[in-house]
């Protein structure tokens, strides 16, 4: 890996209301190198998923300086993909039109990509659904559809706001492990929201804790355990140290342990 692709330098965020002011980040600083997968993970309200809002441009922080690939973000770039929680998938439209829908919104011509969406969907083993609509596919294989638009355009960064955290508990395993193998053939580099700690560890090379609100990183945890991983890598000791290293972080800040 090599190069910076994330650059969050001292950023703070704070939303100013009628009656008072809500502090969401405060002084948050994270780098990313190329093709590194970083998981965030934090209480619920901490600001993660304002943070990715941040860095996808749809949002600018109070102070501090955000930037992807040295470029300093001053709003929306088609450097970044986003997968958010929910697929948002168009139930008028077809698989197919709604991956190259964001083709479309970027003003670039659908038929230069017709090819490379063949190809995602070929790589997210949708294969034969190109002409389904979203109410004929299962939770999963929709997000497998919002993971494709995101990357149709060849993003530099992926960012993902908890984009299985809707799924039960075996689609998820699915979900994490497919994603995992995506990722090793694509390398871009991701950062990765979750309230889940073993999801964190199974799929990043790091996990970045986040304090509650205003959220601040508080523990940084590297992920060494050798790629690919499976089910089996979650129940080694290592695995299970590394989840309680990222715990014992939350735990702290919440006051806990």
């Amino acid at each position: 890996m090599s190069g910076e692709v994330i650059g969050i330098d001292d950023v703070s965020l704070t939303y100013h209301a009628a009656n008072s002011d809500v502090h969401a980040l405060d002084n948050v600083s994270i780098f990313a190198s190329e093709g590194e997968f970083v998981a965030l993970v934090g209480p619920s309200g901490c600001g993660k998923s304002t943070l990715l809002k941040l860095v996808s441009g749809l949002l600018s922080p109070s102070s501090g300086a955000i930037r992807v690939n040295g470029r300093e973000i001053r709003g929306p770039t088609a450097s970044v993909g986003v997968v958010f929680q929910s697929p948002l998938l168009m139930a008028w439209r077809s698989i197919l039109e709604n991956i190259l829908l964001q083709i479309e919104i970027r003003g670039l011509r659908v038929q230069d990509y017709r090819e490379t969406a063949q190809e995602l969907i070929q790589l997210v083993a949708l294969e034969g659904f190109e002409n389904a609509y979203p109410h004929q596919l299962s939770g999963g294989m929709q997000q497998r559809v919002g993971l494709c638009r995101a990357l149709i355009h060849d993003p530099d960064l992926l960012l993902m706001d908890e984009p299985f955290g809707a799924l039960d508990a075996m689609t998820r395993e699915q979900m994490n492990s497919e994603l995992q193998s995506i990722w090793m053939k694509r390398r871009k580099t991701v950062l990765f929201i979750t309230h889940s700690i073993s999801e964190a560890v199974y799929l990043a090379d790091r996990v970045l804790v986040m304090s509650p609100r205003p959220g601040r990183i508080v523990g940084e945890i590297k992920v060494e355990l050798p790629r690919p991983r499976t089910v089996a890598s979650t129940e080694t000791l290592e695995f299970t140290h590394l989840t309680r290293q990222v715990r014992q972080h939350l735990n702290t800040e919440e006051g806990i342990g």
